[in-house]
């Protein structure tokens, strides 16, 4: 698709690939956590070879994710401080949902609502990375209590990581134009403009 020289880069390739390492990760650990979790689920071990085949890679796709996220965090841990303009634009945030969005506090290149959930995912990722050791019965022994203790912990973790998920990629599919960056790297000045307009200013100099 051809596109205007003048539209802004906001990912390079390689925050890109990374991105969607972490996402296609979370899908296959998501579906096969799920057939895991609950026998309503099991069908979906077929996606994977098997229930043995689905127990053997759900660990290892987690790891995988583990330290992908990881190296996504290092990328993007400065960008996604909070600052007293994203707490009011949190605190504002209705007005964007309601349609009202051009007299929203201006936002860098993440507003205070993608912060938030950088910052939740990288706790979520953390509980599931942590939990996940003693569940790996392959490598590890663990006391009973503690491997209860660990399956809560991965259940509840991975519950709300779920959610949060959802709500990115709804969010994503809500503001049009968003999508295309994680796509192309690129966004029109006008999607800058109106939803990122520190930004905006910072990379053209306006």
């Amino acid at each position: 698709m051809i596109r205007d020289p003048k539209d802004l880069k906001r990912y390079t390739a390689h925050e890109r690939a990374n991105h969607w390492v972490v996402g296609m990760s979370f899908i296959l650990l998501a579906l096969s956590g799920l057939a895991l979790f609950h026998p309503l689920f099991w069908p979906l071990t077929n996606l994977f070879g098997g229930g043995t085949w689905t127990r053997i890679l759900h660990p290892f796709i987690g790891v995988l994710m583990a330290f992908s996220f990881l190296a996504l965090y290092h990328r993007f841990k400065a960008l996604n401080e909070m600052t007293p303009t994203d707490w009011e634009w949190v605190g504002r945030v209705k007005e964007m949902v309601d349609g009202d969005d051009h007299n929203m506090p201006e936002q860098g290149k993440y507003n205070g609502g993608q912060k938030l959930l950088f910052w939740a995912l990288a706790v979520c990722v953390l509980l599931l990375f942590v939990s996940g050791i003693p569940l790996w019965r392959a490598f590890f022994d663990p006391p009973v209590g503690l491997a209860r203790l660990a399956a809560v912990v991965h259940a509840v973790a991975a519950s709300v990581m779920i959610g949060l998920i959802t709500v990115h990629v709804y969010a994503a599919i809500w503001v049009k134009g968003t999508i295309r960056a994680m796509w192309y790297g690129t966004v029109t000045r006008a999607w800058a403009r109106q939803h990122h307009r520190a930004w905006y200013r910072q990379v053209t100099g306006k």
